[in-house]
């Protein structure tokens, strides 16, 4: 049986709707810097603005406010949390701000007046507030939760679980299927559920594309927990030969133009950072110096391109000796190697900032995946021989396992992140990541220290016997 294209028009117009309901926003807030513009910035301009002129800077506030919500995720209702979407409008809007402050500044020769753009900004963000609740109820009014079924095989694979659990008003799991039940089995079950959305988690791609194809046949809605394989098929050519499609898979081989065009922003990007925060990086070292008159520095090796090792910079958040034993371990949960010093530095990422010099002499760019340390890179390897493909590309001092993960998030989970980017290299996805790792250097799980039993490479696989019991608790809990 075919899906009802009548329930997809549905959708489709339900769909439309919300997409209005994002534009009044954008619209409203709009029309609040417009009469800010009109009232204190319009007349204080080099040359005043007459009709079109006015226009244009309330247009490029309206698409610069569009686009860095869309990118921060400030209009993802339905997908999170009424406190990260104001969140993510709270960003947007002072980028925003800023972004046309700059333009301001330029427009009048001379610094204007922030406080009447910050004032609009304060009224946008209170605006946001009331809309994200207002646009919230409607997307749960008009899109109920699905009845969900989660099929998955191993004990691995049910890892999603608790992200699922944490969107009630999207997800309702009606039950859990292990793939060894059968492929009919899983198909009846869909169908005796009436599932409305299906996470196919860790199941061979053979079985899965059987799951994939009848699901969407009946207009069931299926979630995808990708494997490694599949990552990399991602990124292949589609070319034409023997009269047939064929993929075609290599190691990454960035065009000469891109590495250009990336290495320039780097140098740039680094340069004019050092410059303008060379004051604050002299105190922090000052501070460091003067807690526990250590070094200032934390130097460690790590691997970039093609498993080269480099000396990376830190400034130090740890105690001298904080690895006196020679281990190599994570930070952890209220780790008490951290300083009181380090501790701020850590939240706000600042202790990141002396691998610009890393930048500057090449070891490392702006984009890619976070150096690991030999010993660490050893041990996951040993336990995913993949963990070495990261080194297809140089490292980087931000990347999408970044703004889109956690500083405790998996190996296996930060490893997919990463070959996510390096299969969809390009400068607009680069200075994507760089413009959301604005959004994070605020959010504490961002910075999060790993569990206690996660402090080294090798525990993340010790503890499987226990991990099992869980997810078998999981899965019986969701049946229920």
């Amino acid at each position: 049986m075919l899906a009802d294209p009548k329930t997809s028009s549905r959708t489709r117009n339900k769909n439309a709707l919300l997409h209005v309901v994002k534009l009044a926003f954008a619209g409203l807030a709009t029309a609040i810097f417009a009469a800010t513009w009109e009232g204190f910035y319009a007349q204080m301009i080099y040359r005043p603005f007459y009709g079109k002129g006015n226009i244009a800077v309330i247009g490029l506030y309206f698409a610069l406010f569009i686009v860095l919500c869309r990118l921060y995720g400030g209009f993802q209702v339905g997908l999170a949390r009424i406190s990260e979407l104001v969140y993510s409008q709270g960003v947007a809007l002072l980028m925003t701000g800023g972004l046309i402050y700059v333009v301001i500044w330029l427009l009048t020769r001379h610094l204007p007046d922030p406080m009447p753009l910050l004032g609009c900004t304060g009224l946008n963000f209170m605006l946001g507030i009331l809309w994200s609740r207002v646009a919230n109820k409607l997307n749960n009014r008009l899109f109920p939760p699905k009845r969900t079924l989660i099929v998955y095989e191993g004990e691995e694979a049910l890892a999603p679980l608790e992200g699922i659990a944490s969107m009630p008003w999207k997800f309702y799991v009606v039950d859990t299927v292990p793939i060894g039940r059968g492929v009919e089995a899983v198909l009846q079950t869909i169908r005796a559920t009436a599932a409305e959305a299906v996470f196919v988690c860790g199941v061979a791609s053979s079985t899965r594309n059987v799951i994939l194809k009848d699901c969407l046949s009946q207009g069931v809605q299926v979630y995808l927990r990708p494997k490694l394989g599949d990552l990399l098929v991602s990124s292949a050519k589609r070319v034409q030969m023997f009269n047939v499609p064929v993929l075609y898979c290599a190691r990454s081989n960035a065009s000469m133009w891109y590495l250009a065009a990336k290495r320039a922003l780097d140098l740039c990007a680094a340069l004019t950072t050092l410059a303008v925060l060379w004051p604050l990086m002299v105190l922090m070292a000052i501070a460091i110096k003067l807690y526990d008159r250590g070094p200032v520095f934390y130097k460690q090796y790590r691997l970039t391109k093609d498993g080269k090792q480099f000396e990376i910079l830190k400034f130090r958040s740890m105690r001298p000796d904080a690895e006196r034993d020679g281990v190599a371990r994570l930070a952890s949960e209220n780790d008490d190697r951290i300083t009181p010093i380090g501790k701020v530095i850590r939240m706000i990422r600042f202790d990141e900032l002396p691998q610009l010099l890393n930048i500057l002499k090449g070891d490392m760019s702006l984009v890619g995946p976070r150096p690991e340390r030999p010993e660490i890179a050893a041990q996951y390897a040993q336990q995913m021989p993949e963990f070495d493909l990261r080194l297809q590309v140089k490292a980087g001092l931000t990347g999408y396992a970044q703004v889109h993960g956690r500083y405790n998030s998996t190996p296996y989970d930060k490893l997919q992140m990463d070959l996510m980017y390096i299969a969809d290299q390009s400068m607009a996805n680069d200075l994507k990541i760089m413009m959301m790792t604005v959004k994070i250097l605020f959010l504490p799980e961002s910075t999060a220290g790993v569990s206690e039993e996660h402090l080294t490479a090798g525990s993340e696989w010790e503890k499987h016997g226990e991990k099992e019991k869980v997810n078998e608790a999981k899965s019986h809990a969701f049946s229920q």
